[in-house]
């Protein structure tokens, strides 16, 4: 172990912060996590406090430096992976001026909606035809009318807090920010800039602001940081941190991705065409392409990614594990009246456990997982999770189950618009995140896609070996055509060709009840968009 070289990565998701030291080999010696609260404000609202996110970034890191896994003088760099879609405001200090809106904070919907509005209404987007064509063009997607990105986050500071948007020197994804709290360096990289909708994508060697995207959106460029290639590095360890941390001078840090691009390049998918299903608290289906591309009827496209050269597709759905947390939270172990002294167990193995022993199909269950709206393969805000065709013979066993199948239905509605996109039918999966963790999951997904599903190695570190193999990149301690040498596969899972009837059909009732209750949904929930 004492000859070994690896790098500190840095992993910021929903849940909380996790400090990884990863080998040149690609393998997780050591990681240390901390849990960071999410805030859910009013009805629509979700934000989390940057200043939580850093000081479980500092003991996190800290702890796990400590234990000397690898001699300190043996950690080459620092990189870090965070959530795609946050925006915090700072102060010419770096000082947060509010709480960071989260990816799923969509009260900029209203706001982003009325900036962008046009006669012509393609897609039901409300934008117009021309602000339509400009925004694909140039970028290769469109700000969500929903909100749920920095484009309706700023809109929204703007519009209804403009105190702080005057203070505001700048505005940061969370990546950003942990890269500015590391180096005191205002920067973006291309994936963490793009979800704000004004960078001309269509040269990998030119990612530039397009004055125009700036001037629809009304933000000020100067508010911005500059972006930056993922493997570029951006400074090096600011010294009272690597004094706290216990480690010497001159740590290079490298700028790093967001989640998307990081989990793949961790699930050793960087080869044209091989896809990535990451299981998260919402999750995602990924491929690198050698071409920019859109397709706005199934909510995708190919955007700037962190290997050099290549696009990224990305398609994500809102939630997946979310949808377990929600029930762990919520309903199983909700502190009310009926529960307030019990200890709660470790719910997910139980849960892995209890979906093992209920038949597929979820004894005629079927859920539908748009608890907080979805935004792919539909982009629809009003639609909302249930539990249908319940009976006196069901329990609680089978609406767990139900939600895996229902997840997993989400993501097969997912995938046809992928193959699609790729040409190219995925018969072999890479899946990683916390959720891959679930052999029973691992197997449903099999069966539900009717694709062989290869479960990667620590999948849950995905994100930290892929941001260690961005950073070892940017120091030119390796190349990215070795990465999927470094990456091995824990299992394989085959679908079962006896519940292909089944699960063919409760996938058609799946689509049909979107279909079928989108309308009822909207009239529930108009008020949403006023």
């Amino acid at each position: 172990m004492g000859e070994e070289y690896g790098l500190l990565a840095i992993d910021l998701g929903t849940s909380g912060a996790k400090a990884s030291i990863v080998t040149l080999d690609g393998d997780c010696v050591g990681w240390a996590f901390e849990a960071v609260p999410l805030e859910l404000v009013g009805r629509d609202g979700a934000e989390q406090n940057p200043n939580l996110w850093w000081a479980a970034i500092n003991r996190a890191a800290g702890r796990l430096i400590a234990k000397e896994i690898l001699p300190k003088n043996h950690i080459l760099g620092i990189c870090s992976s965070s959530m795609g879609e946050e925006t915090v405001p700072v102060d010419r200090n770096g000082r947060p001026l509010m709480n960071a809106l989260n990816w799923m904070d969509q009260r900029g919907g209203p706001y982003i909606r009325k900036q962008l509005k046009g006669w012509i209404n393609p897609f039901g987007t409300g934008y117009g035809l021309l602000n339509l064509l400009k925004w694909l063009r140039y970028t290769g997607g469109i700000p969500s009318p929903s909100g749920k990105d920095p484009a309706g986050h700023i809109a929204y500071i703007r519009d209804e807090l403009p105190e702080i948007y005057l203070k505001t020197h700048k505005f940061l994804n969370s990546l950003d920010f942990i890269n500015l709290r590391l180096t005191g360096e205002y920067v973006a990289t291309y994936d963490s800039i793009l979800p704000l909708w004004v960078t001309d994508n269509r040269d990998l060697k030119r990612i530039r602001f397009h004055s125009g995207l700036l001037s629809s959106l009304g933000i000020d460029r100067e508010k911005l940081p500059d972006p930056v290639p993922a493997t570029q590095v951006i400074g090096n360890l600011r010294i009272k941190v690597a004094q706290r941390w216990g480690l010497g001078k001159n740590i290079p840090v490298i700028a790093g991705s967001v989640d998307t691009s990081a989990a793949t390049i961790g699930s050793g998918a960087v080869t044209d065409f091989d896809p990535c299903l990451t299981i998260g608290t919402s999750s995602y289906i990924t491929a690198h392409v050698p071409f920019k591309k859109t397709d706005l009827m199934n909510n995708m496209a190919s955007f700037p990614g962190a290997v050099e050269g290549k696009y990224l597709l990305m398609n994500n759905q809102t939630s997946a594990g979310g949808n377990l947390s929600f029930i762990a939270d919520n309903i199983v172990y909700h502190k009310d009246s009926l529960l307030q002294e019990e200890k709660k167990p470790d719910l997910y193995k139980v849960f892995d456990a209890i979906v093992q022993k209920v038949p597929a199909g979820s004894n005629g269950l079927l859920y539908t997982p748009w608890i907080f709206g979805e935004r792919s393969p539909v982009d629809d805000h009003f639609i909302r999770g249930s539990i249908n065709n319940l009976s006196m013979k069901n329990n609680r066993e089978d609406i767990i189950r139900s939600v895996f199948e229902g997840v997993a239905f989400n993501s097969r509605w997912l995938l046809e618009g992928v193959t699609g996109f790729l040409k190219n039918q995925c018969n072999t999966i890479r899946v990683v995140g916390g959720g891959a963790v679930s052999d029973a999951w691992c197997q449903i997904y099999a069966d539900i896609l009717n694709r062989r599903i290869h479960q990667i190695e620590a999948p849950m570190k995905a994100n930290a070996r892929g941001a260690a193999f961005i950073g070892a990149v940017g120091i030119k301690a390796m190349d990215f055509d070795v990465v999927p040498q470094k990456v091995g596969i824990r299992k394989v899972y085959e679908p079962d060709p006896g519940l292909r009837q089944l699960y063919d059909d409760r996938y058609l009732s799946f689509r049909q009840f979107y279909t079928r209750t989108k309308g009822i949904y909207k009239r529930m929930n108009r008020d949403l968009a006023s």
